[in-house]
């Protein structure tokens, strides 16, 4: 007589894209009681990071420094560099910082890129005359402006395959009213509000064309400092940040953290191909956003607003909105790589060269190291 026996596969955790306070309460606490969490962190990880990129976000709050008001004298020379751009009958990839010059002001965006790679990481250049141009002449002021804090534009989707191109400037607003839900799979094209995230560039700019009727702040938060929390009281956590995750997507490294990868999101439901995330990892992802969350800065986007925020370690979001007719939320968006070497080099350690992925080889369980952005500088 044969035994029967039962094989009970695992299931993905009670978890979605938008975190849940009290479920993220309850897992914690289901999780401490339950399990023998580690109490030390992982060999080579820092018991604190310290640096300039680990602030509070009510600090910043208090602050203004990290604002930069454009005078008329540098508007105008803004406008003679469109100007110029132009005279030049080129294709829009051309647009660079030879192309687009700005004589005065090019030494002050690069004195300004320094509080990206050894400041706070991040500052706004206010005042940009959005009113004044059309949208293609404002997408040449943004690259244009933007090559002389970052020459090389990484491409938002790779569509080569289909098309042959790949867009490095993505419009960001609400589409849900023009296009079926199911057909939507990232939240930065919903007024729904986007989770604490990093995208797959060096330094990520944001423009405001527009900004809503209600809602719509722009939210960033150290990562270094939510480092510095978990290292000293969930070093667990940063066991399971730092170990291999399933992740249906290239075979390569990503030194990305996008919570919609891991629990799916409108029309990019996870895949029930690739294995569940676990309990830990759940916790994991909830604890990095919540923590994001209650340490971060406000920042007030503007009309006319460039946002420049280094994206290996600072976590950005933005909070729901509403829109009104001739009131509506557009922002464009931009992934750069920083003027000077791209990867600060460890002692010891040689640079291989250009870590661009030059194509894009799937795999059904590619793992992705969810924390490496948080440790690399």
């Amino acid at each position: 007589m044969s035994a029967t026996v039962t094989i009970t596969q695992p299931v993905q955790p009670d978890i979605q894209y938008h975190p849940d306070y009290v479920k993220y309460q309850a897992r914690s606490r289901q999780r401490k009681e339950t399990e023998s969490l580690q109490t030390s962190l992982p060999a080579g990880f820092p018991q604190k990071l310290t640096s300039p990129l680990v602030w509070e976000g009510k600090d910043i709050e208090q602050r203004s420094d990290w604002i930069y008001q454009l005078s008329d004298e540098q508007l105008d020379e803004i406008d003679a560099g469109l100007k110029s751009f132009k005279a030049l009958n080129k294709p829009l990839g051309y647009n660079n910082e030879s192309t687009f010059p700005l004589p005065t002001l090019r030494p002050i965006l690069r004195n300004l890129s320094k509080q990206i790679h050894h400041g706070r990481g991040f500052f706004v250049l206010r005042g940009l005359r959005i009113d004044d141009y059309s949208r293609e002449d404002n997408i040449i002021i943004y690259t244009g402006v933007s090559s002389h804090i970052g020459n090389i534009r990484g491409r938002q989707q790779d569509t080569r395959l289909q098309n042959g191109k790949s867009p490095v400037i993505s419009h960001i607003k609400d589409i849900t009213s023009t296009v079926e839900a199911e057909r939507i799979g990232a939240p930065s094209n919903t007024a729904d509000k986007q989770v604490f995230h990093t995208d797959a560039g060096d330094i990520i700019s944001l423009l405001c064309l527009s900004p809503s009727a209600e809602g719509g702040e722009s939210y960033l938060s150290s990562s270094w400092n939510v480092y510095n929390i978990l290292a000293k009281e969930r070093p667990d956590l940063i066991h399971t940040l730092s170990q291999d995750w399933p992740i249906d997507g290239p075979e390569r490294v990503l030194i990305q953290y996008a919570r919609r990868y891991f629990t799916g999101f409108l029309a990019q439901p996870r895949s029930t191909n690739i294995p569940p995330i676990s309990e830990a990892q759940a916790e994991a992802l909830d604890a990095l956003h919540f923590l994001a969350e209650k340490h971060r800065a406000s920042l007030g986007f503007q009309k006319g607003d460039v946002q420049y925020v280094n994206n290996l370690s600072i976590f950005h979001a933005r909070n729901g909105f509403k829109d009104q007719p001739g009131k509506d939320l557009k922002l464009l968006g931009a992934l750069d790589s920083g003027i000077k070497s791209r990867l600060h080099v460890y002692s010891g350690m040689e640079s291989v060269g250009d870590v661009r992925g030059k194509g894009d080889h799937r795999g059904p369980t590619s793992p992705v190291s969810v924390f490496a952005y948080l440790v690399s500088v």
